[in-house]
């Protein structure tokens, strides 16, 4: 059996002669790899990284070899973590498929599920996005009215899911569907799993205040799911459906690379904050004794953070932690949006722009994305429901 030590000097030389260099770099707009062929990273390396890595097993490095994995044990993936941090190297692979459908699966999917779509996601052949959100049912979820009618052999799905994120271009997508509506509404639901090419599929994507299209309304008219596509049982999804948000609130993908903040990788300025404020105060605002130690404040959050996360894979029977989740997504929405606030108050008016005139490339991003960021809190569970979560689940305390 290889130590520790063996393992982490062969992965040190594995990542130095494997990974190429603009791997090793700040990961830039539209060059992350989400699986699928419907949006393609701009950086061709991105797919050199990712065949590397794939082939090590390493874009799913905890999960079983037979589904795509390296079969790592705890100590030997916070090892490759470390490595990969070493190097800043970028995730190779990042999406709903590694960070959500596919460690659901593991858990609740049975072996012909498993095998068909584990392998592809760790591949990164197909993308998937969340059918959850309803226009009636968002924090409220188990209030959810698209239903699943029982046809023998299939369902029949109709209905609407709103907020559904890069769903113009997911290939799969797992959704939330009432099968039995005269139940206590947690007890009637199901999770499915379809194609978004099937008959009855439509997209139509949202432009929000910052210009973007990143989420979408889908409507879902008489589309055909075999029960073979039914994740563990029917009126059981909920169970399913919470675990998957679990991992999805961990953020332990983003410890397997450069992005230790999970969001943070795709709003950081190219210069950090301390810089920040060098260029755009002159040399001046950095010594402002607030601003200094607002700057210090925000590091530190996020240092404790990285270690919260993983003392917590330390500490669990499983690679991903319970309710606890919910604490690192708590921190995290009001981290990002507190990284956002002391960029805009570093470029002062130069954090204002919205078109070509007058501003960099940078600067208009980072509006755009400062407006991005007041929807952090809201989006993947609020942070009320995250603060009802931590009360109940994590301090045991009563309703």
């Amino acid at each position: 059996m290889v130590s520790l030590i063996e393992f982490r000097a062969e992965t040190r030389a594995w990542l130095e002669s494997n990974c190429p260099a603009s791997m090793r770099t700040r990961m830039l707009p539209g060059e992350d790899v989400n699986g699928g062929s419907r949006r393609r990273s701009t950086n061709a390396e991105s797919y050199l990284w990712l065949e590397r890595m794939a082939e090590k097993g390493w874009t799913v490095p905890a999960w079983p070899v037979a589904y795509g994995g390296a079969g790592l044990g705890k100590a030997e993936f916070l090892v490759l973590l470390e490595e990969l941090q070493r190097l800043n190297a970028r995730p190779p692979l990042v999406g709903m498929g590694v960070s959500m459908i596919g460690p659901t699966l593991l858990e609740y999917g049975n072996d012909e599920q498993k095998l068909r779509h584990l392998p592809r996601i760790a591949r990164g052949e197909v993308a998937w996005c969340q059918g959850y959100s309803e226009p009636g049912a968002g924090s409220d979820l188990a209030s959810l009215r698209t239903r699943a009618d029982d046809q023998g052999d299939h369902y029949l799905v109709n209905g609407s899911k709103i907020w559904t994120s890069g769903a113009q271009h997911a290939d799969w997508i797992f959704c939330l569907v009432r099968t039995n509506p005269d139940v206590p509404k947690h007890e009637g639901i199901s999770f499915l799993l379809f194609p978004m090419d099937a008959p009855g599929v439509t997209v139509k994507p949202i432009c929000l205040i910052n210009g973007d299209s990143p989420f979408c309304q889908i409507f879902f008219d008489n589309v055909r799911v075999p029960k073979a596509d039914l994740v563990h049982k029917e009126n059981h999804g909920w169970a399913v459906a919470k675990r998957l948000l679990q991992h999805e609130r961990s953020g332990l993908l983003a410890l397997a690379s450069a992005d230790t903040m999970g969001p943070l990788e795709r709003i950081r300025p190219s210069l950090p904050l301390p810089e920040l404020a060098r260029h755009y105060g002159g040399g001046r605002r950095i010594d402002d004794p607030m601003l200094r130690a607002d700057l210090i404040g925000n590091e530190m959050t996020k240092r404790a953070f990285l270690l919260t996360q993983q003392r917590a894979v330390e500490e669990s029977e499983a690679n991903t932690p319970g309710a606890t989740t919910s604490i690192f997504k708590l921190v995290e929405a009001e981290y990002v949006k507190a990284q956002l606030e002391l960029q805009m108050r570093m470029r002062g008016t130069q954090g204002l722009g919205w078109t070509d005139a007058g501003f960099t490339e940078e600067e208009i991003a980072m509006t755009r994305l400062w407006l991005e960021s007041k929807s952090i809190s809201i989006a993947g569970g609020s942070n009320e429901i995250q603060l009802n979560i931590i009360a109940k689940r994590v301090l045991g305390l009563p309703d």
